[in-house]
């Protein structure tokens, strides 16, 4: 039986794309990746002889517009994500946007409204990566009740990538590029929403301990404008409690870890350098790590889901735009705790 085929367009070419997307797309049978646009006609030429693709674009726009697109993946920075998905949706393709989903709540929304007056198109976000293949394992003890009743999160992200000052400024430190979101705030609190209760009021400070860098693109220093640290205290619904420490000036810090703690048991997982789980049950002496099983053992799979929920074969599962505007609610309410030095309430998104 013959598949739907699926023409994508791909507006933004970094690491991540080159790296899953182009190579993923190309591995689904019956669909084809047709035209790129990067930042620079040189970049785009590039991407283009390296993976084969036939249609090169100077400006998105025309991409979007193209007749030979069914399907656009829009791997660019964050300050670009909500005019393009906008756009392209208006055009009637489905839309497969990188993480962040955008700078900020309003953007995000904007998104969300977008794709809901246009229910016969799929709109997705790239899901975070964390928990992807330890992810059936947790849900199936949390089903199971290994945890009880559900009594606090720890949100761990810390590490020493910004500690050295002398390093150029990152775009992930530009809030007019990268936007409100704080290092791996956003993409850690996702991976958390998958396994415990939502938060339903924030408390944050945050605080920038190297507030210039060299700018390689003007040769000068540029004021660094999104936090390098930030701690955070939710109130859970059901009356949970959280804890984050997100950080990227911490020596020898703990790196990203998700900690589950229950009236029962704890739940305690690792995701670099690779992920583990760990698990504790009352009357036990320690934690100790448990392997995951093959049958439980996910993987990336965010290509095919999008082509699949095209086709009509699945739903997406990670990450519909819907899930993307709870957490950047998130993000949007440690931004104003912070600057308000008050808690603040989530809306109901």
């Amino acid at each position: 039986m013959s598949v739907q085929k699926v023409r994508v367009g791909i507006v933004g070419a970094g690491a991540n794309t080159r790296a899953r997307h182009f190579p993923g797309f190309q591995s689904i049978d019956g669909v084809e990746v047709t035209g790129v646009c990067n930042r620079t006609p040189e970049s785009t030429k590039r991407v283009a002889r390296e993976f084969n693709i036939p249609r090169q674009y100077s400006d998105w726009k025309d991409l979007i517009a193209a007749d030979d697109v069914d399907a656009v993946l829009i791997g660019t920075w964050p300050n670009l994500h909500c005019e393009i998905t906008c756009a392209a949706l208006e055009a009637g393709k489905h839309v497969l946007t990188e993480a962040r989903m955008a700078r900020n709540l309003q953007e995000a929304k904007q998104m969300l409204a977008a794709s809901e007056q246009h229910p016969d198109l799929i709109a997705q976000v790239v899901p975070s990566p964390y928990g992807l293949t330890c992810g059936p394992l947790v849900e199936q003890l949390i089903r199971d009740r290994f945890l009880g009743d559900f009594r606090e999160l720890v949100v761990l992200g810390a590490d020493d990538i910004f500690w050295d000052y002398s390093i150029p400024l990152h775009w992930r430190q530009d809030q007019e590029i990268s936007g409100l979101n704080v290092l791996a705030m956003g993409i850690l609190h996702e991976t958390a929403l998958r396994w415990s209760p939502p938060p339903v009021h924030v408390f944050a400070q945050s605080h920038i301990f190297e507030p210039q860098r060299p700018n390689l693109q003007t040769g000068e220093y540029s004021d660094v404008t999104v936090p390098d640290s930030v701690q955070i205290l939710t109130q859970l619904e059901g009356g949970g409690r959280g804890l984050y420490h997100i950080s990227g000036i911490t020596l020898f810090g703990p790196g990203k870890q998700i900690h589950l703690y229950g009236s029962r048991g704890t739940i305690k997982i690792e995701f670099e350098p690779e992920e583990r789980v760990f698990v504790g049950h009352h009357g036990d002496s320690t934690l100790k790590a448990i392997e995951i099983p093959e049958a439980q053992r996910g993987q990336w799979r965010v290509e095919e889901e999008f082509i699949g929920a095209i086709r009509g074969e699945e739903k997406v599962v990670l990450t519909d735009f819907a899930t993307g505007v709870k957490y950047m609610d998130f993000v949007d309410g440690v931004s104003r705790s912070s600057a308000e030095a008050k808690v603040v309430a989530l809306s109901e998104c």
